[in-house]
């Protein structure tokens, strides 16, 4: 039995915090996971930045509310969760979440959560668990499933390499280069052909 482990952000909707800055205008909000490896060191910019522009969750809100799944998305994700069970992992927040689950249908989330102050100020954010996409990844291996993994960051790489078949979707070239002998997909046409013939194994 198999179950795809699927990224959210590049994989199904835009990058949240890349909208956030071509909103706000503050440039520094687009460097995201294909750019940082080190998750804590990223959020940790992310957070200073709102700080010091007095930015609140209510303003992150109404950017993610205007935010639609990328073109095929939802067509691809709907085949998908007909043919197989599917766990969306990502380093988003539930507090951020919850518009594009219900644009994508409700899909089974696993992600992280946010610190929030009684202002509405982001004041920090707490990990489901240290490297969490790989060790779900390795958690359902145990329970005798095969998975299936994709991703487009440097934040999926572990949970890719940890799968049965691992797949980059749409990444950045400095991804591709560090990692070549990921297979890679750029269309959604060409990831259901690998998942497909992944499923046949």
């Amino acid at each position: 039995m198999y179950i795809v482990c699927s990224d959210l952000e590049g994989v199904f909707v835009p990058e949240i915090w890349i909208n956030v800055a071509e909103k706000t205008g503050i440039e520094a909000l687009k460097l995201t996971t294909r750019d940082e490896p080190d998750y804590d060191v990223l959020m940790q910019k992310r957070l200073a930045i709102l700080k010091d522009n007095g930015l609140k969750l209510a303003d992150i809100t109404r950017v993610i509310n205007s935010i639609k799944p990328m073109e095929g998305a939802l067509e691809f994700l709907n085949w998908l969760r007909a043919t197989v069970q599917v766990i969306i992992l990502s380093d988003t927040f539930d507090e951020f979440a919850g518009p594009l689950m219900q644009k994508l249908g409700w899909p089974t989330l696993f992600c992280n959560s946010l610190m929030v102050a009684a202002d509405g100020a982001i004041s920090g954010y707490k990990l489901r668990q240290a490297d969490g996409k790989r060790k779900a990844v390795v958690s359902l291996k145990n329970l005798n499933y095969k998975i299936i993994a994709m991703g487009d960051s440097y934040n999926d790489i572990s949970m890719i390499q940890a799968a049965d078949t691992g797949i980059l979707f749409r990444p950045p070239g400095n991804v591709t280069a560090q990692y070549p002998d990921l297979p890679v997909a750029h269309s959604y046409d060409k990831l259901k052909s690998l998942i497909k013939s992944a499923l046949k194994n």
